[in-house]
């Protein structure tokens, strides 16, 4: 949803989910051997998790902003594979020797437990938030990329840089802007106001004109970066405004739940708006 980017997983990806469905329902397996297949799958998730980390470390600034949810994902699959190690020991002593494993042991198994089942809990919680999102939350996703982007531009080193940073700046702000006008606007102007729905209108009709002017000219020089500094304060102004006052009246006046529903009507706005561009 970040760059607009709609696509499956890979056929790959589907047998080995497949298999792993069929390995773990298996009755042919112990519990110990169930559990050292789950154990493998984590530490897998992990690593690959680490390595898109990394890589958007080293791709660019915009990359790891917009990537910044996988930092939580990582954490809570790096303390759940820990706690699958302990799970295997006290497991795999009982299957060996047909005894309890130590006290020590015991109380790790223990705290262990509890804290994957919070973690199920969470993961679910998480899954479930993946797709229902609050939508402050994707609001406020667009508006760190967005000034993480501007940043880019400011410090890129080539007119080719600048132009393919700028070229993702105005799709982002594009598509957020008429999402945003279409769906959260409407929704927010009962209990938000006339005269501050307008005053986001309005900030956003002149930030789309600036960027329209700015596609329009050279990606270098003076002009083009004294209007993206123009761009970032009226950007700045705006997204005060969103995450502050606007914000406080979506948590007063609107659920957990109309918040989620509305961020899953925002997605979708800009998942169509994302393929029109």
């Amino acid at each position: 949803m970040q760059y607009g980017i709609q696509t499956e997983p890979k056929s790959t990806v589907q047998d080995m989910l497949n298999t792993a469905k069929a390995t773990l329902s298996s009755n042919d397996l112990s519990l110990y051997e169930k559990l050292t297949q789950h154990e493998l799958l984590k530490h897998g998730q992990v690593v690959s998790g680490l390595v898109v980390h990394k890589a958007a470390q080293v791709v660019g600034k915009d990359v790891e902003a917009a990537l910044a949810p996988l930092n939580t994902v990582n954490f809570e699959n790096r303390a759940h594979q820990e706690q699958l190690k302990a799970m295997l020991e006290y497991l795999g002593t009982q299957e060996l020797t047909g005894e309890t494993p130590d006290q020590g042991l015991w109380g790790r198994l223990q705290d262990a437990v509890a804290a994957a089942t919070g973690l199920v809990g969470s993961a679910t919680t998480q899954s479930s938030d993946a797709t229902s999102a609050d939508v402050m939350e994707l609001i406020f996703m667009d508006h760190q990329k967005a000034k993480t982007l501007i940043s880019e531009i400011r410090n890129a080193d080539t007119s080719e840089q600048i132009k393919s940073l700028f070229g993702q700046l105005y799709k982002d702000l594009v598509v957020h802007s008429k999402a945003e006008e279409a769906v959260i606007y409407p929704a927010v102007q009962p209990f938000y106001g006339d005269e501050d729905t307008q005053e986001l209108f309005v900030e956003q009709a002149e930030m789309e004109g600036l960027l329209n002017e700015m596609k329009a000219m050279p990606s270098t020089g003076d002009e083009f970066m004294a209007k993206l500094k123009q761009l970032k304060t009226i950007m700045g102004d705006h997204t005060r405004q969103e995450e502050s006052t606007m914000f406080a009246a979506m948590r007063q006046n609107l659920s957990r739940e109309n918040r989620q529903q509305l961020g899953e009507r925002f997605k979708e706005s800009k998942k169509t708006l994302q393929s029109q561009l």
